[in-house]
């Protein structure tokens, strides 16, 4: 009973914190400003889902000021840069550094004039000069805050299993989970005793994955795991050891499979070297597909509450809003599940041993 309720009131204080996002549309909206309202709400989903050098919480309008703050800009441009993104005052002003000056353009670093002009091709693209950028975004910004949270919340649980075989505070809940994922995850698709060098891995990529899901459900505006180049690189570390794990067997049947007719052999073999790349593709693609659209679904019909001028159209966003944060709270630990998974299976085939004399 207590776990449901605390999920309940984890799901409503979550609702009540996006619907923050939108303080600034709850006067009544005239007919001839729907259109507006809606470009409005559209450009904030947008901004809900991209990433940025800053965390803005809310916008006053009408003092054009942000509430927030502001994460430090790191340029190597014929030297080190380093100053605050207020500089930029949201893409509004250009920063000056060291004599060099910055245009902040769709969400992007380019060098400019005093004036920020932008010049642009043919294809719309900038054709401004390109400083290095090693900025701490918001989703850098929340990797390194779940990296310090998995150190704490594990090395104390390391910890107490030193002083007795029972977990104490937070570790009561995650040991469970860790057991869970060694028992039902790695044993069975790895085998035993060859699990034993994924489990810090498939420990970390977990709760990794699990935990960035999870703030991607706050009003921090953070969408890590639905940025494709975070899910890639993922996807990249688990084919990197994938591949560095195999044995002979495992390169055997990509290449020359055993018990295989010599002619199907040459059809089958780039067949199965290109499901060597479509695996981790898919695990990419997965991730990335299904947090990006649970934003983007979950937001807009937030953003359905202020375009309905009613309390039943209103009323029935709000409780199809509070029946998707249940959902997306499911999603969060289903996609860390899947990712693990899988990820788990790959390494499986990578170590299986086969004895070709009883299997043919």
């Amino acid at each position: 009973m207590q776990s449901k309720f605390l999920v309940k009131f984890l799901t409503i204080t979550l609702l009540i914190l996006n619907l923050n996002l939108y303080a600034q549309h709850e006067e009544p909206v005239a007919d001839n400003e729907e259109i507006d309202l809606k470009a409005e709400i559209k450009k904030d989903i947008e901004h809900h889902i991209q990433d940025s050098h800053d965390f803005t919480f809310t916008y006053d309008k009408e003092n054009n000021t942000y509430y927030g703050f502001s994460l430090p800009v790191i340029l190597w441009d014929d030297g080190l840069h380093f100053f605050s993104s207020s500089k930029f005052h949201h893409g509004e002003s250009v920063a000056e550094s060291n004599g060099n000056f910055y245009k902040l353009y769709h969400n992007k670093i380019y060098r400019t004039d005093t004036e920020g002009s932008i010049e642009l091709d043919d294809h719309q693209h900038p054709t401004n000069v390109k400083p290095i950028d090693f900025s701490i975004t918001k989703s850098v910004f929340m990797i390194m805050v779940t990296g310090i949270l998995m150190l704490l919340l594990f090395g104390g649980l390391a910890k107490s299993f030193g002083k007795g075989p029972i977990a104490k505070g937070a570790g009561r809940f995650f040991e469970p989970i860790v057991i869970y994922i060694r028992d039902d995850i790695a044993k069975p698709n790895i085998g035993d005793p060859q699990y034993k060098r994924f489990m810090p891995y498939l420990l970390t990529i977990f709760f990794f994955v699990w935990f960035l899901n999870l703030f991607g459900l706050t009003p921090l505006g953070v969408n890590v795991t639905g940025n494709i180049a975070i899910t890639a690189a993922l996807a990249l570390l688990t084919f990197l050891i994938t591949q560095f794990s195999g044995n002979k067997n495992y390169w055997k049947h990509i290449f020359w499979m055993p018990g295989v007719p010599w002619p199907m052999k040459i059809i089958l073999a780039p067949i199965e070297l290109l499901g060597v790349f479509i695996k981790p593709f898919a695990l990419m693609i997965r991730l990335y597909a299904n947090i990006m659209a649970g934003h983007v679904v979950l937001m807009s019909i937030i953003g359905l509450m202020f375009i309905f001028k009613n309390w039943f159209g209103s009323g029935l966003s709000f409780f199809l809003a509070f029946f998707l944060s249940i959902i997306e709270l499911l999603v969060a630990a289903l996609q860390a599940y899947i990712f693990t998974m899988l990820s788990a299976l790959y390494f499986g085939f990578a170590v299986e041993e086969h004895d070709h004399e009883e299997a043919h």
